[in-house]
């Protein structure tokens, strides 16, 4: 077979495979959409603490249902800025006493520098409350409390 044709059948190959329609992602059916907020409500079940891992653990006070809840311990520099993440995670609000479990590994933990549980809440890709700066003077596991958010600035 001449290779002209050949050449000119797979562009026409090509061109019918790339015209089709893509499939439609399927519409989320609400019974999915309540089960993945109630998953992302829940705290997640970390399971027992490693004997190479830290916990700060405690409960978020004054966080709107719906809002999503940003936590990070971070190394500060003298200029108050962050210079390195050692832990974070996420949470969405439930306009009750949020609980948090916030692993981080001790190793990593500098010494001599100064170390701050930072929080924020957003709703609708907007900054609605902050939690103040905790400092974290150890890298030990510890049970902060009640932490309450302010409204943001």
């Amino acid at each position: 077979m001449p290779l002209r044709p050949l050449v000119l059948l797979s562009l026409v190959s090509l061109l019918i495979a790339c015209s089709s329609d893509a499939p439609k992602p399927a519409a989320p059916t609400p019974g999915t959409a309540q089960q993945a907020q109630k998953k992302a409500q829940a705290p997640a079940e970390l399971g027992p603490l490693p004997a190479y891992q830290r916990e700060l653990s405690g409960n978020l006070l004054g966080v709107p249902a719906g809002a999503e809840v940003e936590l990070a311990l971070l190394v500060i520099d003298d200029r108050d800025r962050p210079q390195h993440l050692l832990a974070s995670t996420n949470l969405i609000g439930t306009n009750q006493a949020l609980p948090f479990r916030l692993r981080f590994n001790p190793d990593a933990f500098p010494a001599g520098a100064r170390v701050e549980l930072r929080g924020r809440a957003s709703q609708s890709g907007q900054l609605i409350l902050h939690l103040p700066a905790q400092r974290i003077n150890q890298p030990t596991t510890q049970a902060l409390g009640q932490l309450q958010f302010i409204k943001a600035p």
